[in-house]
């Protein structure tokens, strides 16, 4: 494992992670409608990314400075993890994404991503597995399957999503630019693109760029900071993404297609400079939606439970800088924004619980578990 390196005090390291959407300083415009659910504080936590929820109801919690915790809704208690590797926790960097295996339930196998320590000042995101031992005290046999290529000197774009494909057979993961542009164009790189890998983390057979020369694992590319992924379920693949300043985007994804960053975006650089805008004739995937001025959306979840049943077939968008929590309606290939409720709060995380209810993490050095259920 990697020893703990560029760690900063909590709260400067949050504050750095939080500058691109403090830079864009823009909140989204859209009228927020009167919320339909009641909001819940299930717990507390230092820097919260992402959760995981257990067949036994506890909840794998991921904290920005490299802890995983084992949280028991019910009572409260928590169980820090030892067993975890060393993070960079220096500006966008984290222990991020964890998802259960497929076969958890036999296995307790889980998956998580986080920013890992390269050569010199480098760094890049890395995807491990490790088994939650029974007890729920350690991770066992921490095992990196893929780092992204190339490590970098860079703080931000990590990006590091991770979801399993419908017949559970394929992992897709999402590996951002890393805030260099070009990357993302580049064929040989994993940086700016969703890649399709098996469970054991090597290159799929069939991945559609292979064979023109590009890294095996590619499944799509031209992205930015693509922070959350997410199946229909028809079996589409949904991804959103930051922009620069504006141009937030909820994209479809289709094997082999190339989405434009850098050289297009509905957004404009930091110093207000153009990017030539999605036009039909440029060659490149234009997003089903996006925002601007921008929502700064930190994750993706798709809704399809039966306790909100006028959310059936959404996806759900929290917003960092804008913080807010957007409804996006899809029908096929066809997405729309649908609502936009102000949070007053910046949300890192969305995931749909067992319960059906929505569950989201708010990004801050002491970050709220948030349940929302349908308004009594």
């Amino acid at each position: 494992m990697r020893p703990l390196s560029l760690a900063l005090p909590l709260a400067a390291t949050l504050l750095f992670a939080c500058t691109e959407g403090a830079a864009q300083n823009q909140s989204a415009t859209e009228a927020s409608a009167e919320k339909p659910f009641d909001i819940a504080t299930v717990g507390e936590f230092e820097g919260p990314w992402a959760m995981a929820f257990l067949p036994n109801g506890k909840i794998l919690v991921t904290q920005k400075m490299g802890a995983m915790v084992l949280f028991d809704p019910k009572s409260g208690g928590k169980q820090v993890l030892s067993g975890t590797p060393g993070v960079v926790s220096a500006g966008q960097g984290s222990l991020m994404d964890v998802v259960l295996a497929p076969d958890f339930a036999r296995s307790r196998k889980i998956y998580f991503s986080f920013s890992d320590a390269g050569e010199g000042k480098t760094n890049g995101v890395a995807l491990a597995t490790a088994t939650l031992d029974e007890p729920g005290s350690a991770l066992r046999d921490v095992k990196v399957i893929f780092r992204g290529q190339p490590y970098l000197e860079s703080g931000a774009h990590y990006s590091g999503r991770i979801l399993f494909s419908p017949d559970n057979k394929y992992l897709f993961f999402t590996n951002g630019e890393r805030a260099k542009g070009s990357p993302a164009q580049d064929p040989s790189s994993t940086l700016g693109k969703v890649l399709r890998r098996n469970l054991d983390g090597t290159p799929a057979k069939g991945n559609p760029l292979a064979a023109k020369g590009f890294h095996p694992a590619i499944w799509s590319y031209g992205h930015r900071n693509l922070t959350g992924i997410a199946f229909d379920r028809d079996g589409r693949l949904w991804e959103v993404e930051m922009g620069p300043l504006g141009g937030d985007e909820i994209n479809l994804i289709k094997p082999g297609l190339n989405y434009g960053w850098p050289k297009a975006s509905n957004g404009s650089n930091y110093d207000k400079s153009d990017i030539p805008d999605h036009d039909p004739s440029d060659g490149f995937v234009p997003p089903k939606v996006f925002w601007n001025p921008s929502l700064a959306p930190a994750a993706l979840a798709y809704y399809d439970a039966p306790l909100f049943p006028a959310w059936r077939g959404s996806l759900f968008v929290p917003g960092l800088s804008g913080m807010a929590l957007a409804r996006v309606s899809l029908n096929g290939e066809t997405a729309s924004k649908a609502d936009h409720w102000a949070m007053g709060m910046r949300i890192r995380s969305v995931r749909v619980g067992p319960d059906g209810a929505l569950w989201l993490l708010e990004d801050s050095p002491k970050g709220k578990m948030l349940r929302l259920t349908p308004k009594k």
